[in-house]
């Protein structure tokens, strides 16, 4: 029997939808869709980068435990505009082209930032799971019109390096689809790609969010991640979710995580 993917809920806060941000030949357009807050502007903008394992989401999903929290509602609300943004899959093209997806998105919302009503000195990003992962990593690489000033990971993959193990002990993860192969042939590529290879002094201030009990990705991710930001002088925050899951599965309020990421980001922006 055919499994029917529903219609997504209406999103009536979209002021721009579906705008190209980059058109790989030979590949699917990739777009965006942009929220803005009430208000003259200039917004800082989250760029929301979703999740999916990189086999599957899109820039209108949102994983379910988190979709009746009001997401963007909550931050339309504090002052700030949402990019939903898209990438390719790992099944569509191999690493590095995910990051070069989400850069593209960057660099197009600071080109149109006037018409747009976006304050290109205050960008941030928020990525859940593999979404954590490129957002940090576009945190930690960007620079000029790539430059993120904030990142939000939500419970991502931010240290590859425990994958190598557990590919040597059974089946391809996502990881490997993603690096082309198994990351024991591939090392020095795959560091190039680790968040927590590439932390360096100048990064911008980080906030991790993660469940303590999470099955997919464990809290020791965020746990080492924030610990080896911390050392390197970087700003770095990290928000426990007792007895949480995966997509904070299990926890009560959620409501109050998002609201906890809009704090940061004004501590931050203020402060800047």
């Amino acid at each position: 029997m055919t499994d029917f993917i529903p219609p997504p809920a209406p999103r009536p806060t979209v002021t721009y939808a579906n705008c190209t941000v980059a058109d790989h030949v030979g590949y699917r357009p990739l777009h965006l869709d942009l929220h803005l807050p009430a208000g003259h502007g200039p917004f800082p903008v989250v760029l929301w980068v979703h999740g999916g394992g990189f086999f599957t989401g899109s820039r209108v999903w949102m994983p379910d435990s988190v979709a009746p929290y009001r997401f963007h509602e909550r931050l339309l609300a504090r002052g700030y505009a949402v990019a939903d943004v898209d990438y390719r899959l790992a099944l569509e093209a191999q690493f590095p082209a995910q990051l070069v997806d989400v850069q593209a998105a960057i660099r197009w919302l600071r080109h149109y930032a006037d018409q747009l009503k976006l304050d290109p000195n205050r960008f941030a990003a928020l990525g859940e799971s593999a979404g954590g992962f490129l957002v940090a990593l576009a945190g930690l690489v960007g620079e000029g019109d790539t430059a993120l000033q904030a990142v939000i990971n939500w419970y991502g993959a931010v240290d590859l390096e425990v994958f190598e193990r557990e590919d040597e002990e059974g089946g391809p993860d996502p990881i490997t689809v993603l690096f082309g192969g198994p990351i024991k042939g591939r090392r020095e590529f795959v560091r190039w790609g680790n968040p927590q290879s590439r932390v360096h002094a100048g990064a911008p201030p980080f906030l991790s969010i993660h469940g303590t009990a999470d099955t997919q990705l464990p809290f020791s991710q965020s746990e080492g991640f924030t610990r080896v930001l911390r050392e390197h002088g970087v700003r770095a925050e990290l928000i426990t979710v007792p007895g949480a899951d995966h997509c904070f599965v299990g926890h009560d309020d959620i409501g109050g995580l998002i609201e906890a990421g809009a704090d940061f980001l004004d501590d931050v922006f203020k402060a800047g």
